[in-house]
């Protein structure tokens, strides 16, 4: 049985499929338990808040790879994480944002292809540096899962 490496709790069932996942070793913070007979490619475990796609619930990103909830993406508040899972990246193009000129690549979730919000390739501007390789997604594209109280 696999244990959570930050708080060392095995994860809880996901009821009767029947597959029996494997972690990961390419994941982020090693935390990812792949699968090949699910319809997700990637799953968070089940002791950690998640946030996942609110159109077809697949998962997104773990709440300790959340670095900021100030954004703002185009169809409103929208958060920063350091890695997020089951997300493609569509090609990259120079944008103007709020903080300046940017490079940025559109991310979908893999399962139903809704674009969530976008990841930095390139900040232009020294202080905003610290933004890339990180990804936005909007709030209205994710809902909050497992242990939100």
């Amino acid at each position: 049985m696999f244990q959570c490496c930050f708080c060392q709790r095995p994860p809880q069932s996901r009821g009767s499929s029947g597959a029996s996942p494997e972690l990961s070793s390419t994941c982020p913070a090693e935390m990812v338990k792949m699968t090949k007979s699910k319809t997700f490619q990637a799953y968070l475990p089940d002791c950690h808040r998640t946030y996942s796609c609110v159109h077809c619930r697949a998962h997104l990103a773990n709440h300790d790879e959340l670095i900021s909830k100030s954004f703002q993406g185009s169809q409103g508040r929208a958060y920063l994480f350091n890695s997020v899972v089951n997300v493609g990246c569509g090609p990259a193009e120079e944008r103007v944002l709020l903080t300046g000129l940017h490079a940025v690549a559109d991310i979908y979730c893999e399962n139903c292809k809704t674009t969530l919000g976008w990841k930095y390739e390139h900040a232009f501007e020294s202080s905003q540096k610290y933004k890339e390789g990180k990804f936005i997604i909007e709030l209205a594209h994710m809902i909050k899962d497992n242990g939100w109280e």
